[in-house]
C-alpha cells in the first residue's frame, strides 16, 4: 500500500508530518510513504527506505479561501498529494490512498476537482469514527463538509458509510441510525422525516439495515454501527464529545491532586486513570475518510500532533488494505436509489 502524504498540511506541517510518517513505516513494513512538500522541507526525509520525495512548490494555508487553493495555488502540496490518486493511461496511480491534516475546505473541494465523485453520489462526506460504551467505535457521517444537506443526500452518506462499516469491522449488513431530537418517526425536521421515509424505503428493498432514527446519546451507546446526520449537525458533535472528554479528564485529574490522600489514591488508581485517558483521547481516533470520490482521501485534525497524524495514517492504510474505495463503489451500485440516469463508470476506473 502506497500513502501520499501532504506534510504541508495542518498547523505544524512537517514538525509533526515527517515524524508521524517514519514512526508509521516503522510499524507497516508493506508501506510506502510517498512524501510531499516543499524541497526544504522534505530534506530531512531524504534517504528513507520505502520512501520518495515528491516537490511542491505552494502550501495551501489554513485560512486559504476555497478559491485560493483551487484556482492560486495549483502546485499545492495538498493538491500534488491528490493528484498521486489519478491513474496513468496505463491504469496504475501512484498512491492507494492520501491523508492531509489541511484546510478541510481546501481538502474536499481540490479532491473533488482533481478526482470527481462516483454517479450517484453529489457531495463526499467526511466519516470518522466516536468511542462507544461497547468497547467498539460508532462510524458517524457527515462531519463537516456538508452543513446543508437533502433528504437524497443523507440517503447517499448512508450507503456510503455502510461501506465503511463494511471494509473497516468485516459487516455485511452493518445498522445505520438517522441522527434525530427522537425515535419517532415523526419528529424532527421535514428533510429529516424524508430522509427517513428513503431509507426506510431502502430498507424494505434490502439494500440498507435501517434501524431508525437515533439521538445524540446512541451515538456513545453504539446502539448501531452508523450514524447519519448533516454536517453542522456532525461537527457540533464531535467538537462537543471531544471538548467533553477534555474537560472530564482535567476535572478528574483536578481532583485527585486536591489534597495528600488524593494524590495518594491516585497513584494506587494510576493504571486505571490511564486507562481511561486513552480511552478518551480524540487523537486515537484521528483520520476521517472523504467518501464517494474516485480516490481514497483521508483528513487528520489539523491541530495533529505526531501520534494523531500517525493514527490518521494507519486508518487511511488499513481502508486503502481493505478496499474501502471499490466497497463504496459496489454498495452505490447496488442501491437503485442513489443511481442516476446514466450508468456508473466500472470500479475499476475509480481514480481515473
Amino acid at each position: 500500500m502506497r500513502v501520499a502524504v501532504d506534510c504541508m498540511g495542518g498547523d505544524h506541517g512537517p514538525s509533526v508530518t515527517l515524524p508521524a510518517c517514519r514512526a508509521f513505516l516503522a510499524s507497516h513494513p508493506n508501506a510506502e510513504v510517498l512524501l510531499v512538500g516543499t524541497e526544504e522541507s522534505l530534506r530531512p526525509a531524504a534517504g528513507w527506505s520505502r520512501c520518495t520525495l515528491v516537490p511542491a512548490s505552494e502550501v495551501i494555508e489554513m485560512d486559504d479561501a476555497v478559491e485560493v487553493a483551487l484556482r492560486r495555488k495549483r502546485d499545492s502540496s495538498m493538491r500534488v498529494a491528490i493528484a498521486q490518486l489519478k491513474a496513468d493511461d496505463e491504469g496504475h496511480a501512484a498512491a492507494d490512498v492520501s491523508v492531509s491534516a489541511g484546510n478541510t475546505g481546501a481538502l474536499m473541494a481540490v479532491a473533488r476537482y482533481v478526482l470527481k465523485t462516483f454517479a450517484g453520489i453529489d457531495r463526499p462526506a467526511i466519516a470518522a469514527l466516536l468511542p462507544n460504551a461497547r468497547g467498539g467505535f460508532t462510524k458517524v457521517l457527515d462531519l463537516g463538509a456538508n452543513v446543508d444537506c437533502t433528504a437524497e443526500h443523507l440517503l447517499q452518506f448512508a450507503v456510503m458509510g455502510s461501506a465503511l462499516v463494511s471494509a473497516l469491522d468485516g459487516k455485511d449488513e452493518p445498522s445505520v441510525g438517522l441522527l434525530n431530537i427522537g425515535e419517532e418517526a415523526i419528529k424532527g425536521s421535514e428533510t429529516i422525516k424524508r430522509a427517513g421515509e428513503l431509507l426506510r424505503a431502502a430498507a424494505a428493498a434490502g439494500q440498507l439495515n435501517f434501524h431508525g432514527n437515533v439521538e445524540g446519546n446512541d451515538i456513545f451507546k453504539g446502539t448501531t454501527d452508523l450514524v447519519v446526520c448533516d454536517g453542522f449537525v456532525g461537527n457540533v458533535a464531535l467538537k462537543t464529545s471531544e471538548g467533553l472528554a477534555g474537560m472530564l479528564t482535567q476535572m478528574i485529574k483536578q481532583e485527585f491532586s486536591r489534597t495528600p490522600m488524593s494524590k495518594l489514591a491516585a497513584l494506587v488508581a494510576l493504571p486505571v486513570l490511564n486507562r481511561f485517558k486513552a480511552r478518551v483521547d480524540h487523537r486515537r481516533y484521528s483520520g476521517g475518510a472523504l467518501l464517494g470520490l474516485r480516490g481514497l482521501v483521508f483528513k487528520a485534525h489539523g491541530s495533529s500532533d505526531a501520534f494523531a497524524f500517525e493514527r490518521a495514517l494507519e486508518r487511511a492504510y488499513d481502508a486503502a488494505r481493505n478496499r474501502l474505495l471499490d466497497r463504496v463503489h459496489d454498495r452505490i451500485r447496488d442501491t437503485p436509489a442513489v443511481l442516476p440516469t446514466a450508468p456508473d463508470e466500472p470500479a475499476a476506473a475509480h481514480a481515473a
